[in-house]
């Protein structure tokens, strides 16, 4: 496994668990380290202290390592197999995001990062969480093509979102969070 890939990683998963995107076991995030290649946190990783062993590189073909995977993972192989900008994904549980997308149907943010850099996202439902697992691998690479969207919000279970670093796909997050964050304390 690159050792630069998993450093970055680690370095972003702290920043972002610090800042209550991911939860002790809630969140996954990966980097394509080539075409048909890509690392990702294991299933019981915690994101404040990953290791090198809190990780696994899985290809397209899947075989034994994708057991130990993050249940993420097919997720982040369409996203990657699909959608060829993509360099990083992650998926994170911020806690002000999920509390917006209860009652609403869009953030339309209103202080001036979020108005800047995301404008306005359509909060995607799922409508059934019965059977999400099984529909969100499709689902959220169709939509984020069909959207042509960096981003999808999926009301009450998070956010998905690629780009082409790590500091930049930690950036989006952490702003659409603290968008949401102040769209709530305003509507308090």
């Amino acid at each position: 496994m690159d050792e630069y890939y998993y450093e970055i990683l680690r370095r972003i998963s702290l920043s972002m668990f610090r800042k209550e995107l991911f939860g002790i076991f809630h969140g996954s995030i990966s980097a394509k380290v080539k075409d048909n290649q890509f690392i990702i946190n294991k299933k019981n990783a915690i994101f404040d202290s990953l290791s090198l062993d809190d990780f696994v590189a899985l290809f397209a073909k899947k075989d034994y390592r994708w057991e130990e995977a993050s249940i993420d993972s097919d997720i982040h192989l369409n996203i990657y197999k699909n959608i060829k900008e993509a360099k990083f994904v992650a998926y994170a549980m911020p806690p002000y995001l999920l509390a917006y997308t209860l009652e609403h149907d869009f953030i339309i943010p209103r202080d001036y990062y979020g108005a800047t850099i995301i404008k306005r996202l359509e909060i995607y439902d799922p409508k059934n969480y019965d059977d999400w697992h099984d529909r969100a691998p499709h689902e959220i690479y169709n939509y984020m093509m069909s959207e042509n969207s960096d981003i999808i919000v999926v009301r009450g279970y998070g956010v998905f979102a690629y780009a082409r670093s790590a500091q930049s796909l930690a950036k989006k997050i952490a702003v659409l969070e603290n968008s949401c964050k102040m769209l709530l304390l305003n509507h308090n």
